[in-house]
């Protein structure tokens, strides 16, 4: 009796160590992360780079995972990609996000922010000598931004636009926005000959075009927020959350280490953001945005509840959050978010 006694106890054993063996490899071996070639989105160019989720995802037992970046274009785009399961962490601008959230909010698989990727201010820069503020603004203008009513510059200037005209003409000025990329963008306001007089762009552009004479900035984010506030978010499904604990858990780790590594070796950070994204600023031009302390590549997120609130007010959104929490997964909730 002993004997069967201690064999059946072996065999539970091997059956417990198999089920946890099991459990592990359910998780994906594939993570496909989407990232922008620009200054914000550095900590996941460290990733990158460092192959910081492998390392971490190996730390968290789950082996060799596959790890692909991909550069998906626009929120609609990324939110498609999360709910089709091809994709398992996106990364958009703060309107993107809370839009994915207000639509899936009561669905069986709710989109919620993992984390924020840095605060940073963005400027409204203008070459026009007449205006002094977005007031003197007038029909002759032209706002350059990454994508009308939908880009956080978008629902800044919406914001402002309130502050300054009265909440009923949020919109005033958005018969002025032009959807641009970047580059173009930049390039209509430096040349002084197409109709784009300002530009609502995000760093390092915003800098770059301060260097040229002429050009002055007549809004700035912070401002219109009274402090510092996430640019933007990554996110991902509720279906990848729950199903893919460790996987997630090995994300928000190498999203620390990455975060750290910018902290601590800035300098170090600064030739990598240069040698991945391809951009020709000199490395000391791009160290002082690092070194800037508006610009911070926390994890934390911060002033969702202020942006919520107002797009909720003006219908936007449908739901409002009671706090940020609602609007971001657990792991992060403990971080003194707002």
């Amino acid at each position: 009796m002993l004997r069967v006694a201690v064999i059946c106890l072996k065999a539970s054993f091997v059956l417990f160590i198999a089920a946890l063996t099991s459990a592990a490899s359910a998780e994906t071996s594939v993570v496909r992360i989407s990232r922008q070639p620009s200054l914000p989105y550095l900590a996941l160019m460290v990733m990158e780079e460092q192959k910081l989720m492998e390392k971490h995802a190996r730390a968290a037992g789950l082996g060799e995972v596959t790890v692909g970046w991909l550069v998906v274009g626009g929120g609609n785009a990324t939110n498609e990609a999360l709910l089709s399961g091809n994709l398992e962490f996106g990364n958009a601008g703060i309107p993107a996000v809370m839009t994915a959230w207000d639509r899936t909010k009561n669905s069986s698989n709710p989109i919620k922010a993992v984390c924020a990727y840095n605060s940073a201010p963005v400027f409204l820069n203008t070459r026009n000598p007449e205006v002094k503020t977005i007031r003197d603004l007038t029909q002759k203008d032209k706002i350059a931004l990454p994508a009308v009513k939908v880009s956080i510059q978008a629902l800044i200037l919406q914001m402002a636009a309130a502050q300054t005209f009265g909440k009923s003409k949020y919109n005033q000025l958005d018969n002025l926005t032009v959807s641009l990329p970047q580059v173009d963008a930049n390039q209509a306001l430096l040349s002084g000959v197409a109709d784009i007089t300002a530009n609502f762009a995000s760093p390092p552009t915003q800098y770059q075009q301060l260097k040229n004479p002429g050009i002055r900035t007549i809004l700035n984010s912070y401002d219109v927020l009274g402090g510092p506030a996430t640019l933007g978010l990554v996110y991902t499904s509720s279906k990848f959350h729950d199903g893919n604990p460790k996987t997630y858990g090995a994300f928000l780790a190498a999203y620390r280490e990455a975060n750290e590594f910018i902290r601590q070796k800035p300098r170090e950070a600064a030739q990598l953001y240069l040698r991945v994204s391809k951009d020709r600023n000199p490395a000391e031009f791009i160290l002082s945005m690092i070194n800037d302390p508006a610009i911070d590549f926390d994890m934390v997120p911060k002033g969702l509840e202020r942006y919520a609130g107002f797009m909720h007010e003006v219908g936007t959104i449908r739901n409002k959050p009671s706090s940020w929490k609602d609007l971001v997964f657990p792991e992060m909730h403990q971080a003194g978010g707002s």
